[in-house]
């Protein structure tokens, strides 16, 4: 049997490597169908009050905690009486993690973005782009598209890979899925709206809580990744001061040093719902802008990186189990 120390190394080896290799479910994804749970919760609980979107969170995500949680303490309650147990303890953690990760998709919609710039096709590209992120993409040349890719896979990198990491590792299978049903919130009524303003405003602040040192640690993964490359240092210190001036500082630090490690600039203006919004730089003023190649070379930052975690986790392991 693998020892203790080493097996949340494994675990969590085996659940990436599932993801790379099924990648989403297509059909009866769990998250889709919080989803729906969520909005049914919300048709019932919605309020202008912020203690409407507290109740409404948890009864959407603590059932789901306490339960993962009780079949982990069953689990292990019975591993004296059935040592093969274990085995349903690794399973459930595997296929929970890998539920929970969508780096797999993450890098497929970003190849479908780079493919359509590839081909010339932009109305293509445009539509692609829109998939994962918010804002307006209509009009958006190629820069834009590029921009707008490179920064939806520096932000929720760290929201479908990192955070997920690093809350097994901090709190096992009920962090994991605190973590993503929390941000799953976040996605669906963190906004501030004149719908969302109070009543997402628990769900939007619990995140930002549970995201606080995933980002940091995004942010200084990214930083390693190109230690030797002389922008270790600069890309610290893009993180630490565009966490201060993004509107997310989460997503400002991550977004900020991996633009950094990317050599472009990031930010800038940027349509919303029609309006015209100033955001930010992020990065280096002076580094060029993105092109459609930035998107590849953003998912391969993001694969060294997650190979970092990989590397560190497994020598954390090793080194317990030889102390």
């Amino acid at each position: 049997m693998i020892p203790a120390v080493l097996q949340p190394a494994l675990i969590l080896s085996l659940a990436l490597l599932l993801d790379r290799w099924l990648g989403e479910p297509r059909r009866w994804h769990p998250l889709v169908g919080f989803g729906w749970l969520a909005a049914r919760i919300e048709q019932y609980c919605h309020a202008d009050q912020r203690w409407a979107g507290v109740l409404a969170l948890l009864l959407a995500v603590l059932p789901w905690v306490l339960l993962v949680w009780g079949l982990r303490s069953l689990l292990a309650d019975h591993l004296q009486f059935l040592p093969l147990l274990w085995l349903l303890e690794w399973l459930l953690d595997v296929l929970v993690i890998y539920l929970a990760v969508g780096w797999k998709s993450l890098d497929h919609h970003l190849m479908q973005v780079f493919q359509a710039l590839q081909s010339g096709q932009l109305p293509l590209a445009r539509e692609r782009v829109g998939w994962i992120v918010s804002r307006d993409t209509q009009a958006l040349d190629e820069t834009g598209i590029s921009r707008a890719g490179v920064e939806s896979l520096l932000e929720n990198g760290n929201d479908a890979v990192f955070g997920v990491l690093f809350w097994y590792l901090l709190l096992g299978l009920p962090g994991v899925v605190l973590f993503r049903l929390v941000n799953t919130l976040d996605a669906l009524w963190g906004y501030r709206t004149e719908r969302y303003l109070y009543f997402g405003w628990a769900a939007a602040r619990l995140d930002d809580l549970l995201n606080w040192f995933p980002a940091r640690l995004t942010a200084l993964s990214y930083a390693l990744v190109v230690l030797f490359s002389g922008r270790f240092l600069r890309v610290l210190a893009a993180a630490r001061h565009s966490s201060h001036e993004w509107k997310s500082s989460n997503a400002g630090a991550a977004m900020a040093a991996g633009a950094v490690a990317l050599n472009v600039r990031l930010g800038g203006a940027a349509m919303y719902h029609g309006e015209e919004q100033q955001r930010p730089i992020l990065g280096e003023v002076t580094a060029p802008d993105p092109v459609a190649t930035d998107l590849q070379a953003a998912s391969l930052l993001l694969y060294r990186a997650v190979l970092l975690w990989c590397a560190l986790i497994w020598l954390g392991g090793l080194c317990r189990l030889l102390l």
